[in-house]
């Protein structure tokens, strides 16, 4: 049995895996013009109308949701949880290196665009997996959901779905009155919302995601 700072290098590790996965799956998403998924709905829409990069606005974005974490937990807000912030960096920046790694890819045709979107997601979807797995902090967003889900009687898959429409509404809303057009919300965006998960679900059942909850592979 491996003792207790080899789990946690282990889950930390698998972590940033995690997030470098994720990261190019957003690049991906991006490159594929069909609409980001829901969480980079936001910041994808605002890197269109403000100096941001996406990557930048990624950051911004969850420093308001660990903001609003403290806010809606108050005294149960646990100090651990700040360690978002770091990984909210860390996943901005190399946001912003998928999309410039990914940049020389073309995607000319609509059916070329869907490779790219599936990409994307598969990315996404192995990324969240790693993250789930890992079990030492989630993204802001995901906290946010949690946080609410502690204080109001809600499960927290209807609370993610309705976070998740939130963010779609929100960068659809800035859009309109900052570029003039529906931008970043498309159909790419309704795919990533319906297949994430599931095909997060079967990327658990590979054996390199599998951990007990000492963190040994089972």
């Amino acid at each position: 049995m491996k003792n207790l700072p080899d789990h946690l290098l282990q889950r930390y590790l698998l972590l940033l895996v995690g997030l470098t996965i994720m990261a190019f799956g957003v690049a991906f998403s991006i490159k594929a013009s069909l609409g980001t998924s829901p969480i980079s709905s936001v910041p994808y829409v605002v890197s269109l109308f403000t100096p941001f990069t996406v990557g930048t606005a990624t950051i911004v974005m969850h420093c308001v949701f660990i903001v609003l974490q403290i806010l809606i937990l108050r005294k149960r807000y646990q100090l651990i949880q700040l360690m978002q912030l770091p990984v909210a960096i860390f996943f901005g920046y190399l946001t912003d290196f998928g999309v410039w790694a990914v940049q020389g890819i073309e995607c000319t045709t609509y059916w070329q665009q869907w490779i790219a979107c599936l990409i994307g997601i598969s990315l996404v979807a192995a990324g969240v997996s790693c993250e789930v797995k890992a079990n030492v902090v989630v993204l802001a967003g995901e906290g946010v959901v949690l946080a609410i889900c502690k204080v109001l009687p809600v499960k927290f898959g209807h609370m993610k779905v309705g976070f998740d429409v939130t963010l779609v509404v929100i960068a659809c809303i800035l859009s309109l009155v900052f570029t003039g057009h529906l931008q970043g919300v498309r159909e790419g965006t309704v795919a990533a919302a319906l297949l994430v998960g599931t095909i997060a679900k079967q990327f658990n059942k590979l054996p390199v995601f599998c951990f007990d909850q000492k963190g040994e592979n089972t």
